[in-house]
């Protein structure tokens, strides 16, 4: 399921939550014999042989010192990056000998109970299919209120939602808000209910290639529910281009990821989450998708950590599409860098505060807001009936409008 947003031109403001190096030594060495003996000959013969073993060795030193300025200078003109030397107390291995390492099966067992089904009913009408749609997907429960991690593209454009717990108990939930940029979403359970588990939380920045690791979802269909596959991390820190064209930071991992395990947890060999199950790629000669076996990615629970409170806090509704102008694009249409707005929805807090199509909004409660993020920042430390002071520039002149946040309806 994919949002039906235009990411090339306009963004809505409401479809985002208010989130050793190789070291080259030479080394001379140079040792004085205990037994030379001057050879009875000429004088200063002996003197000369020593000034041209001085001369070799000066040589020898120069050329040393030619080398390894050499050396660094290649490496620097092609930027060869220091390895990094990388520290864990974190086990990497599901058989380490280390105190608090698992198995992977002790690793399933406290995991897996936080581990849900995330089945959807939507609508479409892509060309392809018209009318209702399900889909499905896993996630996993991070608190005792009924708060579930999933994907964004999960829940998108659904407009129903039911829970499967570990206990097979079906609950309905709701998106309580998202993140399409970086392809996470926060649900929760309907009051009252009772979780069976919740999931650690580990840290991804203690991870490196080679460390173990095992996936949980729910694959193709429910028969398959808390399946786990085991792998590896086959790298960090990969930058990936996903569907909207954004660029996102994933891990990259050979343990299998199929349909539906979007979403679940990838969990490291204490019993952490160190990932939320994301995607798999793969493309032909022709640029069509096709399945890759082996390469799977998960986005690093570190970038989500600091997302969960604003995730946790309903969609504030501001009701208006925006464009960005950058310093270029406003100069060619004798306009002011920000953002530019283009439409604004009727009865909406943007139209009840004053903004009309044609602003450019330059500040946000006296902060500089001249980008989607920079705005997008502000509307996320607020709460519903909070007031945001929006400085706009509309025909060449300077008004400041209040606007009062409301909670966006599903």
């Amino acid at each position: 399921m994919n949002n039906n947003d235009n990411n090339e031109k306009f963004i809505d403001v409401e479809s985002l939550p208010v989130d050793k190096g190789q070291q080259v030594a030479w080394e001379n060495c140079f040792q004085n014999s205990n037994s030379y003996v001057e050879p009875k000959k000429k004088k200063g013969r002996g003197l000369r042989i020593l000034g041209k073993i001085a001369g070799v060795l000066v040589l020898t030193m120069i050329g040393g010192a030619v080398g390894s300025a050499a050396t660094y200078s290649l490496m620097k003109t092609n930027n060869v990056a220091a390895t990094k030397q990388i520290t864990s107390y974190i086990p990497q291995s599901f058989t380490a000998s280390t105190p608090d390492a698992m198995s992977a099966a002790d690793a399933f067992n406290k995991v897996a109970p936080a581990v849900v089904i995330v089945s959807t009913k939507g609508s479409s009408n892509s060309g392809f299919i018209n009318g209702e749609v399900e889909g499905m997907g896993s996630g996993f429960i991070i608190n005792e209120e009924g708060y579930i991690l999933t994907n964004y593209h999960v829940i998108a454009n659904a407009k129903e939602i039911t829970v499967t717990l570990s206990d097979n108990t079906e609950v309905s939930a709701t998106v309580v808000n998202y993140d399409q940029k970086k392809d996470i979403a926060m649900l929760k359970l309907k009051d009252g209910t009772k979780v069976p588990a919740v999931a650690e939380l580990g840290d991804s920045d203690q991870i490196y290639p080679g460390a173990e690791v095992i996936a949980i979802g729910t694959p193709l269909s429910k028969n398959f529910a808390q399946t786990l596959t085991k792998g590896v991390i086959s790298g960090s820190n990969r930058t990936i281009e996903g569907e909207n064209g954004e660029s996102v930071n994933l891990i990259q991992t050979d343990a299998a990821i199929n349909p539906g395990n979007s979403g679940g947890p990838l969990v490291n060999a204490k019993g952490q989450v160190i990932g939320i199950n994301s995607m798999k790629i793969g493309s032909d000669a022709s640029g069509s998708s096709t399945p890759v076996e082996g390469i799977g990615f998960a986005i690093p629970i570190n970038e989500v950590k600091n997302k969960i409170d604003a995730l946790s806090k309903p969609i504030l509704n501001l009701g208006i599409q925006i464009r960005e102008l950058d310093s270029a694009t406003a100069k060619k249409y004798d306009l002011v860098e920000g953002i530019y707005v283009s439409s604004v929805e009727e009865y909406s807090p943007a139209e009840k505060g004053g903004l009309k199509i044609g602003d450019i909004i330059v500040k946000c409660d006296g902060k500089e807001s001249k980008t989607f993020d920079e705005l997008k920042a502000i509307k996320e430390s607020k709460n519903a009936g909070d007031t945001m002071k929006i400085e706009v520039i509309r025909d060449k002149k300077t008004v400041d409008l209040s606007v009062v946040l409301e909670e966006k309806s599903n």
